[in-house]
């Protein structure tokens, strides 16, 4: 029986995925507003543990996988010794398999250096998911990410530079009221460094427990509107220039749904960001909360 422990979190596009756990946790676990790991402790599972997961995922359901995805939050910390092995073990048991993917945080990608990083790549990991979460660092410094734009952008370039695709998230309304216009410029302005293959935004949620719901509760930040979400996508839109970047805020937590690539498909997201704000046509708060 595959073994996962605590609650499974997962990228959208990794819904259909074989989700293998490789790490416990998140070894940062500290961001003010994310509730997603706090219950756990942050461990890397034995080789033995996830080999075993890998080899019962094989006996259940070998021919039918077709994707891969190593959680928890940043597997991408994992020894690049065990992680080619890995790799290696996915390509030989699950030759279906078309895309290898995980969390990995800008830390992760700066520690390593970039031939263990074009070793991955060549070994079949392709596509790294990135919470970036603003490009702001006045933002990343209050949310205790503790790490720079600039840090963020060298990872997304190093990222590129060794072959491995990026998908990089953001979140709307991170800034609060203060701060709508400089996240909205400044995560444009990082994406626009990193140019990446993927790119996409949540829509900040409060969550018991966390230090960003206790600020909001006392009065120290102001969430913004659906209104103000509209208008900081818009700034978002109007500042970013990454050609080729496939772009979505089609999760569960976005007040607008949007889909499109960069920077073609700007004028038409554009427009129906006025559209949904004149008509008012945003996802309610119900279907929000069931995230």
């Amino acid at each position: 029986m595959l073994e996962y422990e605590g609650v499974l979190y997962r990228p959208p596009s990794e819904a259909y995925s074989l989700i293998i756990q490789v790490t416990i946790g998140c070894a940062h676990n500290k961001c003010t507003f994310c509730n997603m790991y706090r219950e756990k402790k942050f461990r890397v599972r034995t080789r033995e543990e996830i080999l075993q997961d890998l080899e019962e995922a094989r006996r259940q359901y070998g021919p039918l996988v077709r994707r891969v995805f190593f959680a928890d939050g940043d597997a991408l910390v994992v020894k690049t010794e065990l992680l080619l092995e890995l790799l290696g073990y996915v390509h030989e048991r699950f030759p279906a398999a078309e895309r290898i993917s995980s969390y990995g945080t800008a830390k992760d990608v700066l520690k390593k250096p970039e031939s263990e990083l074009k070793a991955l790549a060549a070994a079949g990991l392709q596509l790294i998911y990135l919470g970036a979460e603003s490009g702001d660092d006045a933002v990343l410094s209050h949310i205790h990410k503790e790490v720079t734009a600039a840090e963020l952008a060298a990872a997304g370039q190093k990222l590129k530079r060794c072959g491995l695709k990026t998908s990089v998230t953001l979140i709307s309304g991170l800034g609060g009221r203060k701060g709508i216009r400089r996240h909205a410029v400044e995560s444009a302005t990082l994406i626009n460094a990193m140019n990446p293959e993927y790119a996409s935004f949540l829509t900040l949620r409060l969550y018991e427990g966390t230090q960003m719901n206790e600020e909001v509760k006392n009065g120290e930040m102001e969430l913004i509107t659906p209104d103000e979400i509209v208008e900081e996508m818009e700034l978002f839109l109007s500042h970013v220039d990454s050609p080729g970047t496939i772009f979505r805020t089609n999760h569960a937590s976005n007040y607008v749904v949007l889909a499109g690539t960069l920077n073609e498909d700007i004028p038409e997201m554009l427009a129906r960001l006025e559209e949904v704000r004149a008509k008012k046509r945003y996802r309610m708060e119900e279907w929000r909360r069931h995230i």
